[in-house]
């Protein structure tokens, strides 16, 4: 992004994502966490719910400054590009994926459990993919026929689902589709059947990351206002007119396709991608324009390396539960269980809820720390 372009908000608002994202991922014990912090069950949404489409919409935004070299047209330059980013991300989404405990006394046994329930997708596959497939429609085809495209998608998804097994969590189209292609080893087991017993069900599975990729072409479109809008006030209205004809538009379609995060729903999308705008077009009219920067400077910092911390965060949280070496009790636990009661339980005066709060808030700051090295090092490395 060009200094006369460039939006402190914009980066503010990265950085204010990651900071979430890290937060409501690193609870010092799930189940422990206030009602905010908690993805909505199935239908509805909570705040916790904006972090991935925010997430995704930013990766859009920051598609419409970064091909601006290749003329947003889809040349060899640009195709190796995206090819070479979609392999690095899915790649370390993969990698994330292998982290953790694998049952098996022999090294046979252990590599056979390790590949028999090795999850295929998750969130980084999903922002390769959503990257993927958006960065091909918006450099190949014109702004019209994206917006078509897109559309298309939403309203298909909508029809698709209602017509063949509805929105439940069992018989949702979305869930047979995964089991079908990658497996009951290979998704995700953290949902629950009208009976209460876990079921395999993945919220990143593959084919709700079709609406996902229009929550991205939505933060493209944004990005192109962005650099076709000179006028920052302007720009303001531009976006929360936008934002919040997404968020009526969104609510509306909700009452037919219900707002739901793990089947990202065509609501889901149209409802964040207006919040995602409201939040971004207020974010500039306080910094851009009106200059209420004083306090900015942590989320810039944040948001510098966003992709790299989100990593090394995970790698961090995994690397906590799974090394077990401390003993407590008379029995052997790992490191975050140890940490959390010997040492934040009693900094909350041993409430739960607070102790698991501190816990996330500590992560952020250590994790705000190492971007802050980064940062002064002018460190940006980018995934």
């Amino acid at each position: 992004m060009t200094e006369s372009k460039r939006l402190v908000a914009l980066d503010v608002f990265r950085g204010a994502t990651v900071a979430l994202m890290i937060l409501v991922n690193n609870p010092g014990k799930w189940g422990a966490q206030y009602g905010a912090l908690k993805h909505a069950p199935w239908h509805g949404w909570t705040p916790t719910d904006f972090v991935f489409p925010f997430f995704l919409f930013i990766v859009g935004v920051a598609m419409a400054f970064a091909f601006r070299k290749y003329d947003y047209k889809l040349n060899k330059d640009a195709t190796k590009k995206i090819i070479k980013r979609t392999l690095i991300i899915y790649g370390l989404g993969i990698f994330l994926g292998l982290l953790h405990p694998v049952a098996g006394n022999t090294f046979g046994e252990v590599v056979r459990n390790l590949f028999g329930n090795w999850r295929l997708v998750g969130v980084l596959p999903r922002i390769a993919l959503c990257y993927l497939f958006a960065s091909l429609l918006v450099l190949k085809f014109n702004k019209k026929t994206v917006m078509w495209i897109a559309g298309g998608i939403l309203v298909g998804y909508w029809i698709l689902l209602a017509s063949t097994g509805g929105f439940g969590v069992e018989d949702v189209l979305v869930r047979k589709i995964d089991l079908a292609i990658l497996g009951d080893g290979h998704i995700y087991h953290g949902y629950r059947d009208s009976m209460g017993q876990r079921i395999a069900f993945d919220p990143e599975g593959l084919l709700s990351t079709l609406p996902a990729i229009v929550t991205t072409i939505l933060g493209y479109f944004t990005g192109m206002l962005i650099l076709e809008t000179s006028d920052k006030k302007l720009l303001v209205k531009k976006m929360l007119i936008r934002g919040v004809a997404f968020l009526a538009l969104g609510l509306l379609w909700g009452l037919f396709f219900p707002i739901n995060k793990p089947i990202w729903s065509s609501s889901y999308v149209i409802l964040m991608g207006g919040w995602a705008m409201l939040f971004l077009g207020i974010s500039i009219l306080l910094i851009d324009v009106l200059g209420w920067k004083s306090a900015t400077e942590p989320f810039v910092v944040f948001g510098s390396n966003p992709l790299f911390i989100f990593v090394l965060s995970s790698v961090y949280a995994k690397l906590l539960a799974y090394i077990k070496f401390i003993p407590m009790n008379g029995a052997i636990v790992n490191t975050k269980t140890w940490l959390f009661a010997k040492i934040f339980m009693p900094m909350a005066n041993y409430s739960r809820i607070d102790a698991s709060l501190l816990f996330a808030l500590t992560t952020i700051t250590i994790f705000w720390a190492i971007s802050l090295i980064l940062y002064k090092k002018k460190i940006f490395i980018k995934i």
